[in-house]
């Protein structure tokens, strides 16, 4: 018998196996999906590592993350900088000094400030949805125009009906920084992300197109215990409900030129436009193979956000005041299942950044190897 098999080859699943597998445990991977690597899977089109699944940045502030998956991949200096395009303007992401010259002319800090200071008094009580926070952060102009198009979007409800907490960490800086994220460390694996997860698993035992669920007693049979990365309603056949997510479709199309939009991401924040960004997957290497040399086409996805229904690939928890509630009720459920771990973005139905599922993976390996 088995000790472990991990359900799912997504970062937390791969993670687990490899740790486990240096234990000396014995491990198999169960994936339904034809390919290893969750949601982080890249394939290659034309010498360019396309993030199938979404775009895919990694950063942290966690050098113990950072030097991990260094074991597995060598990172290239990559910095998220993106573009916002309302109606054919173009700013700078995140909001800083040059979103704010653009918006109003304002060219010191102090300018920025003022004017930022002066819409934010329309909100003079705790902000109780998303629009008052917005406002309330960067004001009425940078709302209407970057902020209220893009999320109703993504969100496919109006900016009055969401949660303040969504939008909480909005970066805003009154410097000319175009970093997005303000950590210590950030770039993309060279060779994509699938390399660095084939260099997680080697040596494990793998099957996949394998549904787990579809002949769960089987599987369970098979080891002492599970580890389970999937949807944690699912695996309860529904019984309580399901629970609600955002889903992502990607038209992506191989276009004969060098250079589309000159940017790796480019956000559309009108509400008039249906996607809400392109990906440009060459510019997260800048444009050239491995190589160094140009790459003479280039790739695109265009994302469009949409309601899940069971079928679609679930991305996006909606953990509002309902599905947090529902969700609580399986994970009651979920600790009567003694031998069965519920691990990940799915399994703990909570949206994860990369460090933080790996961080997630290393303290459940830590929490077995302790009990």
């Amino acid at each position: 018998m088995l000790n472990f098999i991990i359900v799912g080859s997504g970062l937390y699943g791969a993670i687990c196996a490899r740790e486990l597998t240096n234990q000396g445990y014995s491990v198999l991977i169960l994936d339904k999906r034809p390919n290893i690597g969750g949601n982080v899977y890249t394939e290659t089109v034309n010498g360019i590592n396309v993030h199938k699944y979404g775009a895919h940045i990694f950063h942290t502030n966690n050098k113990v993350v950072w030097d991990y998956v260094n074991r597995f991949a060598v990172f290239n200096r990559y910095t998220n900088s993106p573009v916002a395009n309302y109606r054919g303007e173009l700013y700078s992401l995140p909001f800083n000094m040059y979103t704010f010259n653009k918006m109003w002319g304002v060219v010191t800090p102090d300018e920025a400030a003022a004017k930022i200071d002066e819409q934010r008094k329309e909100i003079i009580h705790e902000p109780q949805n998303l629009e008052e926070q917005a406002i309330s952060l960067v004001g009425r102009d940078v709302y209407e125009k970057l902020v209220k198009g893009y999320t109703e979007k993504q969100w496919g409800r109006d900016c009055k009906d969401l949660p303040a907490f969504i939008i909480k960490r909005l970066p805003v800086r009154l410097t000319f920084d175009n970093n997005y994220f303000n950590a210590l460390y950030q770039g993309i694996p060279v060779g994509g992300y699938t390399r660095m997860v084939e260099r997680m698993l080697e040596g494990i035992e793998m099957r996949l197109n394998t549904d787990y669920l579809e002949d769960k007693s089987y599987w369970d049979a098979q080891a002492k215990t599970v580890i389970y990365t999937g949807p944690i309603d699912a695996y309860f056949g529904y019984q309580l409900g399901y629970l609600e997510y955002r889903s992502v479709r990607f038209e992506t199309e191989v276009l004969d030129k060098p250079n589309y939009q000159g940017n790796a991401v480019v956000n559309y924040t009108d509400r008039e436009t249906p996607w809400t960004r392109i990906i440009e997957h060459k510019w997260f290497e800048f444009g050239k193979d491995e190589n160094g040399n140009d790459l003479p086409k280039t790739v695109i996805s265009r994302e469009y956000s949409s309601e899940w229904k069971p079928g679609d690939e679930p991305y996006y928890p909606i953990n509002d005041e309902k599905n947090t509630e529902l969700y609580q009720q399986y994970k009651d459920l979920s600790s009567h299942e003694e031998n069965v771990i519920f691990g990940g973005r799915l399994g703990q139905y909570k949206y994860f950044d990369m460090d933080q599922v790996i961080c997630e993976a290393l303290n459940t390996v830590q929490n077995i190897l302790i009990n």
